[in-house]
């Protein structure tokens, strides 16, 4: 099992939608390195952190998990989507994602303040200068401090 950290803008797609809708497609996702990780590493039943970003204040709201993986991120065809890209075709997409599922929402947010605090924490991808993928590795230990900060 692997783990990760997704991020979406929580007055697009927060926690509690996920916990409504039980599950999502990770549409819109733009980014190579981000949309490879989806494609070629993502595996059914590995755990994410759930990261509110753009928020006040950012951080990770809960927990989901990898539901359905080699998903054709439908955005890619539907020319009113912000995320339509003329050049993908329907018998070959360009644009791959993955379904996560609810499985929890923390008792307290683990705001990025939390995050940069705590010493055990300090070599999170998340954390690193630069680092704005949408979607990124997390190694177990640090989704287990994250875990336990959360309330889990």
């Amino acid at each position: 099992m692997k783990y990760w950290l997704m991020k979406s803008e929580p007055d697009v797609y927060s926690i509690d939608n996920l916990h409504k809708d039980k599950t999502t497609p990770w549409e819109g996702v733009r980014n190579y390195q981000a949309r490879n990780f989806m494609m070629n590493d993502m595996q059914l039943g590995d755990l994410v952190l759930f990261y509110h970003s753009n928020a006040e204040p950012p951080g990770v709201a809960g927990i989901a998990k990898v539901s359905k993986v080699g998903v054709a991120d439908k955005t890619q065809f539907d020319k009113k989507s912000e995320y339509y890209d003329e050049k993908s075709k329907k018998e070959k997409p360009t644009w791959i994602c993955v379904e996560v599922e609810f499985v929890a929402k923390f008792k307290n947010l683990v705001s990025l303040a939390d995050l940069r605090a705590n010493e055990k924490l300090a070599d999170m991808v998340v954390l690193q200068k630069g680092s704005r993928l949408s979607v990124q590795p997390c190694d177990k230990k640090h989704f287990n401090v994250v875990k336990k900060m959360g309330g889990l």
